[in-house]
This record gives structure tokens, sequence and C-alpha cells, in this order.
């Protein structure tokens, strides 16, 4: 039995009609279309395992013309991809990478997933004591949220089988996609500093250039490209985000708190990532932020 779990980071009352007959939409029709837009593969970074040598499997999602996933946090609407492994004994696996967030629409709501085909990724790292020349089959369950004009949650076992060797090659397709993956990951910089504020239902994010490194958005409507995601759901995926550039090239970003947060207690940081696709770096370097500023209040 298909179990079905939508994400919704609103209190129920404070929907909007229009949301809830939406949502509704998402769930009815879903178990006899639960394959519908996407195609699934799982793929490896080498042509073979080397004994006790980690390697990169990916979880390669083609999305039909007007559906998407979602990424690791969706916003207040989606169910994030993932991938529950069944290793052979002495397996290991990694946790489950997932590529630079990009906004993406279920209806008119904004949520944070994939339009594009996307490579989810995983580090695994097989045992020392296998013998050259034997195959190994390694695989799990992928579960996923699919959207379009309706949403689709799905389930599927994938397998892949591979060549036990002393030596192993790259795969040639799929290892220069990783490799643009892993290009635009996001990551921190010095090169920025950020601050957070707090007051009522709204909170303030500056960034500042901190270094000659960073690269300063050049006018007001190439700073209102940037996006701001959230990693825990402490702001609204879906309301506006406000950005006001100064002289200096430092930004104020506005964002609105959610209506409802599934953590314990209000978080002490502002996790996020902020997305620039001008890049924050000279040279059009690093597209995505990453940032953790204490929030005062």
């Amino acid at each position: 039995m298909l179990r079905i779990k939508v994400m919704v980071h609103r209190s129920h009352f404070s929907l909007r009609p229009w949301r809830l007959v939406l949502l509704a939409l998402c769930v009815l029709p879903l178990v006899a279309k639960a394959q519908t837009g996407l195609k699934l593969q799982l793929v490896s970074e080498q042509t073979a395992v080397v004994p006790g040598k980690p390697f990169t499997v990916g979880l390669y999602i083609e999305h039909d013309r007007g559906y998407h996933t979602y990424w690791r946090f969706p916003g207040i609407v989606g169910v994030p991809t993932q991938m529950k492994w069944d290793l052979p004994r002495g397996w290991k696996a990694g946790e489950l990478v997932y590529p630079e967030p990009e906004r993406t629409l279920m209806f008119k709501i904004k949520a944070q997933g994939f339009d594009r085909d996307v490579m989810l990724r995983t580090e695994i790292t097989p045992p020392s004591n296998l013998k050259i020349g034997e195959q190994v089959l390694i695989g799990g369950k992928a579960s996923w949220m699919c959207c379009g004009n309706t949403c689709h949650p799905g389930s599927m076992e994938l397998t892949l089988m591979l060549p036990v060797a002393e030596t192993a090659e790259l795969n040639s397709k799929w290892h220069k996609l990783l490799d643009q993956e892993r290009a635009h990951a996001e990551r921190t910089s010095d090169a920025w500093s950020a601050t957070a504020s707090e007051k009522g239902e709204t909170i303030t994010l500056s960034l500042r250039p901190a270094s000659a490194e960073a690269r300063v958005s050049k006018s007001q409507r190439e700073a209102d490209k940037i996006i701001v995601f959230t990693e825990d759901g402490w702001f609204d995926s879906d309301k506006p985000q406000t950005i006001q550039r100064h002289d200096d090239g430092s930004l104020a970003i506005t964002l609105i708190k959610a209506d409802a947060y599934l953590g314990n207690k209000p978080p002490k940081t502002l996790v996020a990532i902020v997305r620039n696709d001008d890049g924050w770096l000279q040279g059009g370097e690093l597209r995505c932020l990453k940032i953790a500023p204490k929030i005062e209040r």
C-alpha cells in the first residue's frame, strides 16, 4: 500500500480555500499514477568497484515536460526525493547529496525543487574483502513526489550491477554530469559576511562584501534575481522576498516567517542558501552561498 505524505508548513486555518483545493487535488488521483512525470536511473561514476575504495553512485532523474521533483527541503509544499539503500553486508552508504536548489511552482505555490533533469549522488564504500572478477549488486528503494498539474508520489526499487576489479575507469557520461553538479554545489565563503535580525513576522538578512574577492550586484535589477532558500522552514518559501541594494554593494533581503514551523523551538541561526546566478565571487564563481548567521531578536 502506497502511503502519501504531503509536507505543508502552514497552519491549517491559515490556508486560503484555493490552496486547500489544490492540496486535495494533489492527493486524490495519486496512487494509480505514481510513476507519472519522471524516469529514474541508478548509475555509477566508475566502470567497476575497487575493493575498499569509495565511489560515487548517482540517482538520475529525468522529468517529463511540465513536471518537477523536490529539493532536500521542499518549502511549504512537497516531499523530497529520498533513497533507502539495501546494500550487502559490509557496504556503507553516505548521505544523499542534492544539487543546488531551484525555485519551482506547484500551481501558484513557490517551492524548492527541480524542473530540469537532475543528478542526486551518494558515496558508497565497499568492503576490502571483495573478490576480483565477481559481480556485485547494489541498490535500494527510491521515493519521491513528482508534480505537474497534479501530484504523483511514488517509490521504486533500483539496482545496479558492477564488476569487481583491481582498478576502475570513470564512466565518461555519468562523470561529466556528476562533475557539473559538484561544480555548482553550495558552499560558504569568507568573501561575504551575513547577519540576520527578526522583528515580528519579518526577518531581515544582510549580506556585505568582506573582501575584494566578492562580486557585488551592478544594479538593483540584477540584485532582484537573487533567491533565498530555506533549509529548515523558518521563513516561507512562497511569500515575496524583497531585496534592497546599497551603493557599497551590501544587500538587505526581507523574508517572511512561515505560519508554522516543525522544529521544537525557534532556531538560533538562519540556515539558508542564497542563490545568485551571476555569481557571488569575481569571475562569476559560486552561485549558491551557504549561510547560517545568528538571528538577533
